[in-house]
């Protein structure tokens, strides 16, 4: 099937507003040179029958001072010898309208019933006729020029009469080669503008899907520079911006990774010490639970110190798989029990809806997995905890292992949905953490080359669905 090319942007814009006035300037300019040279061909007919006609009228002033009967007889004798017959018909015809003489034969046609015999016999002057013969219906033009007798008195008209097919069809061939010229114009200018186009929407196109890699994360990758332009100039405003949020995007980086290790060593200590000082059996009550508390606050930033180191892992290049085969069922139910046991101390309930199906191993990272899992019920608990329940599962779908892990919560809005997953945002969610999670997630399960998706559930809640290939052919 024929894939029609749809137009749009840029192209479009140029279409309506330059080659559509292009085209209606050759209509135009068409309609123009057809009618001026149609309104020339037909004056200067018109002006060849009416200076002939006055020529042969002069020419019989001779005769008008003879008898009624010598007159006629002059008319018809001058109409059997006229030379022009080939072209016109050359009539002798009389006040009342009735046919004399022609040059066709003395009785040629049906006495004619064009205006121009009554205007030329009313006015003693010239009329002229352009129109349809109304008793054959042919396109004529008729010349009738006034006999007048030496009183005065009209006593007859003289008329030329040719038949308008030879310049309707020269007209005809003039508005074709008008149009062919016009279309040959339109075609030409069309071409033309394409090529012009194109020098434009190439590089507006290469600038925009560069634009859309830098804004996706790939900082610092330039645009080829073609022109000296505008369109260059452009190119160079943001191949500047990608460099400049290369280097402020590895300045980050390097700083994160930098703080990220020097927090270790204190949480290490405040960890180490808190744990021995509990391990005391002479602590005051309310010591032992500010110690409880001191410890869980450790831990909890322990973890986003590892979380940004992750990132920052990510970010240079160091963030790597160790891929081996594993039963990734085991690892799944392993980490469901052990994380189930902490949400029931926070009043959630964490459901695991076991399959009876096979679950093949797959080639994975284990531990990585394993973050992937802990992660995503982590973000379940935090913000849709107050829904009080999670439902994880892990099906085997065609050539892929499906994890899918839901809460009940109030869900994600929907116009936060597309940038969830994005590093260091959080939404309008008042929940505690760096923002990185779910980023440093998607980044493990890609690199395994599965997909991480969000969406919100029917009835409520947030559905994680998280697809790993099984690795079978």
């Amino acid at each position: 099937m024929l894939k029609v090319k749809k137009v749009s942007g840029l192209e479009k814009r140029w279409l309506v507003n330059n080659v559509s006035i292009m085209i209606a300037l050759a209509v135009l300019c068409v309609a123009a040179v057809t009618v001026s040279l149609t309104l020339y061909y037909y004056s200067n007919l018109r002006s060849g029958l009416k200076a002939k006609a006055e020529t042969t009228t002069d020419f019989f002033s001779n005769y008008i001072s003879q008898s009624y009967n010598e007159y006629y007889q002059s008319c018809i004798k001058f109409a059997q010898t006229f030379e022009g017959k080939n072209t016109l018909e050359l009539q002798f015809i009389s006040t009342n309208g009735k046919l004399v003489a022609s040059s066709y034969g003395q009785w040629a046609g049906e006495s004619p019933q064009t205006s121009d015999i009554d205007d030329a016999v009313s006015t003693q002057r010239i009329a002229v006729f352009q129109g349809k013969n109304p008793s054959t219906g042919e396109r004529i033009m008729a010349v009738s020029s006034p006999m007048i007798y030496t009183n005065g008195e009209v006593i007859g008209v003289l008329r030329y009469v040719t038949s308008m097919k030879l310049v309707d069809r020269q007209v005809l061939l003039i508005a074709i080669v008008s149009i062919a010229a016009g279309l040959i114009f339109i075609a030409f200018m069309l071409f033309i503008s394409s090529f012009f186009i194109r020098s434009i929407l190439e590089p507006v196109s290469q600038i925009t899907a560069t634009a859309k890699r830098i804004a996706a994360g790939s900082y610092g990758v330039q645009i080829p520079k073609r022109f000296d332009d505008e369109i260059g100039e452009l190119a160079d405003t943001i191949n500047d911006m990608s460099v400049k949020i290369s280097q402020s995007e590895k300045m980050q980086s390097e700083f994160i990774s930098s703080v990220s290790h020097e927090l270790r060593t204190p949480l290490t200590a405040i960890t180490g010490w808190g744990e021995t000082l509990l391990a005391s059996e002479n602590l005051e009550p309310e010591t032992r639970r500010g110690m409880l508390i001191m410890l869980r606050e450790a831990k909890r930033l322990t973890g986003m110190v590892e979380e940004l180191l992750e990132f920052t892992r990510m970010q240079d290049g160091r963030f790597t798989l160790n891929v081996e085969t594993a039963d990734i069922l085991a690892e799944f139910e392993d980490t469901i029990f052990m994380y189930g046991s902490r949400l029931k101390q926070e009043g959630i309930a964490l459901e695991y809806e076991a399959t009876d199906e096979e679950i093949p191993e797959i080639p994975c990272d284990v531990a990585r997995m394993r973050q992937v899992f802990l992660n995503i019920l982590d973000n379940a608990a935090k913000h849709g905890g107050e829904g009080k329940r999670i439902v994880a599962t892990i099906h085997h779908e065609g050539k892929a292992v499906v994890v899918r892990i839901r809460d009940f919560g109030p869900g994600i809005p929907e116009e936060e949905l597309p940038h969830v997953k994005m590093k260091f945002y959080k939404g309008s969610s008042k929940a505690r953490g760096s923002g990185i999670g779910l980023a440093v997630c998607e980044e493990i399960v890609t690199m395994h080359g599965g997909t991480l998706t969000l969406e919100n559930a029917e009835g409520g809640g947030t559905l994680v669905t998280i697809s790993i290939p099984s690795g079978e052919e």
